[in-house]
């Protein structure tokens, strides 16, 4: 009798360390109790073969093992074992799959023999792997004629086919577990790799050492599935959008075997060689996805202004990660295969990079269609942050900052637009409510907010809205803070000095004045400028007679939100859905409060806004907004960026502050009264 691997490992542990508890070889071995009990019988069985005493089991999970026991194995005579692992029950459950997705006519027999566990434990396996399989809608059916199938559409099984091929070519032999397992030969993967490299040479490309790995094994699979009659009968991929690509004509060297092989079956490998991973291309935009390279620039800007770094050599960083993004574009949008889950291997001091790489990527998804997966989007980091190291730049030691307000998006948004250009040289993360704050999990160095916090970084209090006094207090404060200097205190003549230690200076005179006009300008002056580039619309622009409703009550918050919103949809400004929409925010932000009596309901763009706007509902008898407040001023906003409500949004933020002129909108009996007041702040 031979010793299965798992049976002889288990009992060299008991050899060795004779005093170890049932519990603690479960736990070091991952297995369950049924599974222990099966391998100390198979291990007695043995004993009994070899005319030694069985081991025994204490109630309290010791182990009596006799002395010749010990002699025997102290003389070298150990098990002869057979060349399979102990799988934990996820590594079952894979191999389980893999005999669904490759063999017909399976009974539990079949299941007990492979993988050497009890009839009930494999039932337990197909339990799980149904729930996992759900997830591809699939199923797993059993009949008396064709006993253990999959059923469900043809390209979900393909998925699921690779997905676990890759997982169990990850294990220790796991080609050789594999190859014994659906039964291929040694020859087959010559083959077949003879024919991948016949298409690298075509596609004048390499494709990576683990793809390379992957690959012969998948194209096996898949082949057989297609030979078996297993075809994909309807493919959601247009004809015309891969068959142009050499990956399509490259199919011909891997299928030129397979008789009438339909166009589906053409275009699924065409797909699968499209996702698969290069290291190296000679033509990296030949045959370019549209549009393709804009994005990749334009995610690269917006990671450069989030992480206020400058990339040097950027032509060639694009280059590398367009060779990456190519079969990306396509994993995302087919949802055909991913990359290893590698969320986890991002270190410390890589997480604010992911963070900011994260927000970067909106015009790579808005390309593809789809939100950029946490897999691919720890790539592109890995990808960013070797290049930063490479040219010697690191978010780390840049200043990084955040926003806490508790007042709602709206002025979130404003005090983080004020701050970042107030603060360029700095890292602004995020902009958090309270409670987000008190989960944030990015390190930071500086907090700024309208109310005081508790927390151990530096914390700067500042109103949500600051006048051009108050910037420049508050940056003075800040630099004294983080650098112990103010930028005006910096002398011109020796910071030339020291670039020229380390630069060519190609034009002294205008370098001179660009610094001298930088080190002391006025900061608000600055921001001013900037802002007025933009055409600005001030709050009487938006709050006129036509949208200025005035009611004495409102039976609840839903039915005030539906009356101050009536002017706007009248004239087209937003339709009907932003209602819904803001009555679902009050759940998820009800910071929307900013004075006692006054709220400024919002949602976001895509909920139904065609142009930027703004409404006002006065209600003599104030309306419940949660249990802590009655409002009686709602502002509606709507807009459709984030700037050109901005200034509005400012001169409300001051009447917030004036409970005279609150009190006096209140207390109006019409419009033209309000008017007025609402004309006082939109001069400023």
């Amino acid at each position: 009798m031979k010793l299965d691997n798992r049976s002889n490992k288990l009992l060299e542990e008991l050899i060795s360390n004779p005093s170890v508890t049932s519990k603690d070889i479960e736990q070091k071995y991952g297995l369950t109790r049924r599974q222990l009990g099966y391998s100390i019988t198979k291990i007695n069985e043995w004993l009994t073969d070899e005319k030694l005493p069985e081991i025994q089991r204490t109630k309290k999970g010791f182990f009596i093992i006799d002395q010749s026991v010990f002699t025997t194995f102290s003389k070298g005579e150990t098990s002869k074992q057979e060349d399979t692992s102990i799988l934990s029950e996820e590594h079952r459950m894979h191999m389980i799959l893999m005999m669904l997705l490759s063999k017909e006519d399976l009974s539990l027999v079949h299941f007990t023999s492979e993988l050497k566990v009890s009839k009930n434990t494999i039932l337990s396996d197909l339990k799980q792997a149904q729930q996992f399989i759900s997830n591809y809608g699939l199923t797993v059916r059993y009949t008396r004629r064709d006993g253990y199938v999959l059923d469900g559409e043809e390209f979900q099984i393909r998925k699921l086919l690779l997905h676990v091929l890759e997982k169990i070519l990850r294990l220790k032999n796991g080609a050789e577990l594999l190859s014994r397992l659906v039964d291929i030969k040694a020859a087959e993967v010559k083959e077949i790799t003879q024919r991948i490299e016949s298409v690298e040479k075509k596609l004048n490309l390499k494709f990576t050492d683990d793809r390379m790995a992957t690959m012969p094994y998948s194209l096996i699979l898949v082949t057989r599935r297609i030979k078996k009659g297993n075809l994909i009968r309807a493919f959601y991929i247009k004809y015309e959008e891969l068959s142009d690509t050499k990956q399509y004509h490259a199919t011909e060297e891997i299928l030129y075997d397979v008789a009438d092989i339909p166009m589906e079956e053409r275009l699924f490998i065409t797909l699968y060689l499209l996702t698969t991973n290069v290291y190296w291309s000679e033509f990296l935009t030949e045959e370019a996805i549209p549009n393709l390279m804009e994005a990749l620039d334009d995610m690269l800007r917006l990671f450069e202004r989030r992480a206020v770094i400058s990339i040097r050599d950027r032509e060639q960083l694009l280059n590398k990660l367009l060779l990456h993004v190519k079969p990306a574009y396509y994993r995302i949008k087919y949802q055909l295969a991913e990359l290893h889950d590698m969320q986890h291997t991002v270190s410390q001091e890589f997480m604010e990079l992911h963070h900011l790489v994260k927000k970067s990527t909106e015009p790579l998804a808005e390309l593809i269609g789809m939100p950029i997966p946490e897999s691919e989007t720890t790539y592109l980091t890995m990808l960013i942050g070797g290049w930063l190291s490479k040219q010697g730049d690191s978010i780390q030691e840049k200043t990084k900052a955040i926003v806490v307000c508790p007042k709602g998006i709206s002025v979130s948004r404003l005090m983080y637009s004020q701050l970042k250009e107030l603060f360029p040289e700095f890292i602004f993360l995020d902009t958090l409510s309270v409670r987000e704050f008190q989960q944030y999990p990015f390190a930071y160095d500086l907090v700024f907010s309208p109310i005081a916090l508790e927390t151990d970084k530096k914390l700067f209090i500042t109103s949500s809205f600051m006048e051009t006094e108050e910037k420049a207090r508050l940056r003075k404060q800040v630099m004294l803070e983080v650098h112990g200097y103010i930028a005006s205190d910096l002398d011109v003549e020796e910071i030339l000095a020291i670039v020229q230690n380390h630069a060519e200076i190609t034009n002294e005179v205008q370098l001179s004045k660009d610094l001298y006009r930088y080190l002391h300008r006025d900061e608000a002056d600055a921001i001013r400028k900037q802002r007025d580039k933009e055409p600005a619309m001030t709050l009487a622009d938006f709050i006129t007679p036509e949208t200025i409703t005035l009611r004495d009550s409102a039976s609840s918050w839903e039915a005030a939100l539906k009356v101050g919103a009536a002017p706007l949809i009248r004239k087209g400004a937003i339709d009907s859905a932003y209602v819904e929409a803001m009555v679902g925010e009050e759940e998820k932000d009800p910071y929307i409060v900013i004075g006692p009596n006054l709220a400024i309901p919002h949602a976001t763009p895509e909920d139904g806004v065609n142009d930027v706007s703004m409404s006002l509902l006065r209600l003599k008898k104030g309306v419940a907004f949660t249990e802590d407040y009655s409002i009686q001023l709602i502002f509606i906003i709507a807009a459709v960026d984030k700037k050109k409500h901005l200034k509005a949004l400012m001169q409300l933020m001051r009447l917030a502050g004036n409970e005279a002129d609150q009190k006096a909108l209140i207390e109006a009996t019409d419009k033209e009264t309000v008017v007025n007041i609402i004309q006082k702040y939109a001069t400023n």
